[in-house]
């Protein structure tokens, strides 16, 4: 493959620092997902750039799609994660047949008119 220009390299940072932004990851993450050690702008685009060699412009689009991809499941699965805690949390104080959002005062009156009524 052609080496990328200049431009094509600005166009190149410019648009994934866009990307990662509107994803709410930044350039450490994508590190990570590119298995590179440092998030420094220039590593990045040695990465970006030896994707090119390997595929071109079709080779980056493919790496960043899979990132995005992996980033969004990971989403989804953690939302899932929080969604069952949750259920379960709201089921246990069911299950006790308490309002967990009275406060401490009623709590004790409502105790103290529990015995009296044994």
């Amino acid at each position: 493959m052609n080496k990328l220009s200049s431009k094509e390299e600005r166009e190149l940072i410019i648009f994934i620092k866009d990307w990662l932004k509107s994803h709410g990851y930044s350039q450490k993450d994508l590190a990570k997902q590119l298995n590179i050690n440092s998030s420094r702008t220039s590593e990045i685009m040695n990465k970006i750039k030896d994707l090119h060699k390997k595929g071109g412009f079709t080779n980056i689009a493919k790496n960043l799609i899979k990132i995005e991809q992996y980033w969004i499941n990971t989403k989804q699965n953690n939302n899932k994660e929080i969604s069952l805690l949750e259920e379960i949390e709201s089921k246990s104080y069911n299950q006790l047949d308490l309002n967990y959002k009275l406060d401490l005062d009623e709590l004790i009156d409502q105790m103290e008119k529990d015995h009296s009524n044994k």
